[in-house]
């Protein structure tokens, strides 16, 4: 039986947010069963649930029998649901890099991050990163991530992300693509354990451009892409048409699918596990997960947030880790 993972570290995410609230909730879901360590100021939590604050990431599977352990940080003033105060942004910042910090010296075996407010930390630490992903990135030392959404039912990784469609053409480059799908292969082989990787790629026009009468970038861009890779002995079937890759028997033909824009790869993950969907960056030297959704600082401080999400985000850290799930509720 393989030894059993070290806990996984928790960044507090916007304090204003719900964040703290999918924290408790998922200590309640999953208790000792899935030890796992908040980084954050422990009056930020509503207080639902014992929380039991740890000096190190050691004490964080002895404590979680007991209630959510919290290696305490320094986050000044109160939390204010659904109102951000400039005075915590660096403190949310140094969560993301605490968790960063327990996982590469192996005291934490994975990191979930709970969401943040780009907005919030610009303008109240300068933070100058696009969001999480590119932080992240920067921590650990490499220039090239891929966001994958994941789910029991699907895996799916857009080749371009936040930007217009009208963009995606000019964006989606032969070596844009081929770093997407090494960076998918490399990861579903080193994170997911699966030997030999079988990858649906999308077309990027209706009928994957049905022979060059709906558009060339399946027959100029695409297969060139997926006949070099073929070469090297990758499994990569398409390009697909994108309505019609999705369905049930089509995904079980495949382990992961790419996709070339942000909508054509989150409309089918959202509608298959609007609220189970995981976030997963692929491409760091150590494991991240998180919650597939913001702040929502609509609803927080009234203990209606869905912690469906952080709980999936947790359990697949954990088993990319190579942990096992028993008991949990």
């Amino acid at each position: 039986m393989s030894p059993r993972p070290a806990p996984v570290a928790m960044s507090c995410g916007e304090p204003s947010g719900i964040g703290p609230e999918l924290a408790e909730a998922a200590w309640k879901a999953l208790g000792a069963a899935l030890p796992f360590v908040y980084l954050g100021a422990p009056e930020h939590l509503p207080g639902t649930v014992p929380h039991v604050v740890v000096e190190r990431a050691e004490e964080v599977v002895q404590a979680a029998k007991d209630g959510l352990p919290v290696l305490a940080l320094d986050i000044p003033g109160p939390r204010v649901p659904g109102t951000p105060q400039p005075t915590q942004a660096a403190g949310v910042i140094a969560s993301i890099a605490r968790g960063v910090g327990l996982v590469q010296e192996g005291a934490c075996s994975a990191l979930c991050t709970l969401p943040i407010s780009k907005q919030a930390l610009a303008e109240g630490a300068g933070f100058a990163y696009p969001g999480h992903t590119e932080y992240l990135a920067a921590l650990g030392g490499v220039d090239e991530v891929v966001m994958m959404l994941a789910s029991d039912e699907l895996r799916v990784v857009p080749a371009t992300i936040h930007i217009p469609v009208s963009e995606v053409p000019s964006a989606l480059t032969p070596a844009l693509l081929e770093k997407r799908l090494r960076i998918t292969h490399a990861a579903l082989i080193e994170r997911f354990g699966i030997s030999a990787p079988r990858i649906a790629v999308a077309g990027l026009n209706p009928h994957a451009g049905e022979g060059g009468r709906m558009g060339r970038e399946e027959i100029e861009l695409i297969s060139p892409v997926l006949d070099k890779l073929r070469t090297e002995g990758m499994d990569l079937i398409g390009p697909l048409p994108g309505d019609t890759m999705f369905h049930a028997e089509a995904r079980a033909g495949y382990d992961a699918a790419v996709a070339m824009y942000h909508d054509q790869a989150l409309i089918p993950i959202k509608t298959l596990a609007f609220d189970r969907g995981v976030n997963v960056t692929l491409g760091l030297p150590f494991i991240r997960t998180s919650p597939d959704h913001g702040t929502a600082f609509g609803i927080a401080g009234q203990g209606v947030a869905n912690p469906t999400s952080t709980i999936e985000a947790l359990r697949m850290a954990w088993r990319m880790a190579g942990g096992e799930l028993e008991g949990a509720a």
